[in-house]
């Protein structure tokens, strides 16, 4: 069969790591950056193995500074994440940066390749750039992408930044990979400000009107002030964790939210009484590098308070419960789309609920039922 093999059942238990993705995961680790595109390759294809070498690097993350840089399209976010790289490489970090285009209609692919526009950091080995599809998810992120900031954070990369396509409120997938986001916003983009009040504005923990130089920065960095200003009002004394993770996806899902799951191990971690992180209003001119030094420093700032707050931790028991969510669902997902081809497909069962020959909630228990099954031998 012609393209990459993919894994079998999307439900099979993780497997072993075979000789030769073992020294690929080798060569990544001792500096390969050919072994880390390959790896990430692998990942974005969902290439056989793929699961095994993830977890295979899990154990050496943990030791980059994730941030996410979403906006609108139009912001100058590509532009802003450019100068960052290189002020970064200034002050001796390395850093990887994953760009998440829109899906191409033909390929799957990014749209925009390698986005030739990193123009500043060209020729610099120790900035690694890869533009990944967002394979159709509003969100603009995909499981890839995460799996493809493990990667880069066990390379060693000091600092992994994401930015997504810029996909408004269904952003907030942005959240559950990076440790910091920063939303762009341009002067004089009312649409904007009403998409924040919309929802974004919970996700941010930095905002930035970026080219600043334009007419209408002050009003809309007044406007942004204001807003983070009512933003922190009325949640005053609630707990709702990082970025507020506190409902759960679906009414009927007895799985605990990721609030819930963790608000009282952020209290316990950073006590009762510590102060919450306001976020920061700036202003950036991203073509002449214009507030990039403030920008990084607000990053810095808000990754010390995460670590001395030990909130860091809570964020990272979310993201991980949100990962296994997602995981679960996709495989328990796979398992039943095999049963439903092989009681003839999901037109031969609407056909026969159309006929009033059954029902589709009696469907989806006979769809299920195997898989129940299986489980319910398995504990036993």
């Amino acid at each position: 069969m012609d393209g990459p093999q993919r894994d079998g059942s999307a439900a099979e238990r993780t497997p072993e790591l075979s000789d030769r993705d073992a020294e690929l995961v080798e060569e990544l680790l001792a500096g390969s950056h050919r072994a880390l595109a390959r790896v990430i390759t692998r990942i974005e294809d969902r290439a056989a193995g793929h699961r095994a070498i993830v977890s295979a690097l899990h154990g050496h993350t943990g030791g980059a500074d994730v941030i996410g840089i979403t906006g609108s399209p139009g912001a100058g976010k590509s532009t802003l994440v450019d100068k960052l790289a290189a002020a970064y490489r200034e002050r001796g970090d390395t850093v990887g940066v994953v760009g998440v285009d829109p899906s191409s209609p033909y390929t799957g692919g990014a749209v925009l390749g390698d986005r030739i526009r990193m123009g500043s950091n060209v020729g610099d080995m120790d900035v690694f750039f890869r533009s990944m599809s967002a394979r159709g998810q509003l969100g603009g992120l995909s499981m890839a992408t995460a799996d493809a900031v493990k990667a880069l954070d066990a390379f060693g990369k000091d600092v992994v930044v994401i930015e997504t396509v810029g996909a408004g409120q269904n952003e907030v997938d942005v959240v559950r990979t990076a440790d910091t986001v920063a939303v762009l916003v341009q002067p004089g983009s009312g649409d904007d400000v009403q998409t924040l009040k919309a929802g974004i504005l919970e996700i941010g923990d930095v905002f930035v009107v970026n080219k600043a130089d334009m007419d209408g920065a002050e009003r809309t960095l007044a406007e942004l002030e204001e807003m983070v200003h009512r933003r922190e009002g009325p949640t005053t004394g609630l707990d709702t964790g990082h970025h507020g993770f506190d409902a759960p996806e679906h009414p009927d899902d007895p799985t605990p939210s990721d609030g819930e799951a963790a608000s009282g191990d952020a209290a316990d971690a950073s006590g009762d009484d510590a102060p919450g992180w306001t976020p920061e209003v700036l202003r950036t001119v991203a073509n002449t590098g214009e507030g990039v030094d403030e920008l990084i420093a607000a990053f810095d700032a808000h990754a010390a308070h995460l670590r001395e707050s030990g909130e860091i931790e809570a964020t990272k028991r979310r993201r991980y419960a949100e990962e296994i969510r997602t995981l679960v669902r996709s495989d328990v997902g796979a398992l039943a789309a095999e049963e439903i081809e092989r009681r003839g497909g999901i037109d031969r069962l609407a056909e026969a609920v159309r006929r009033r020959e059954t029902d589709p909630y009696s469907v989806a228990a006979e769809v299920v039922a195997p898989i129940v099954d299986c489980v319910e031998t398995d504990r036993e």
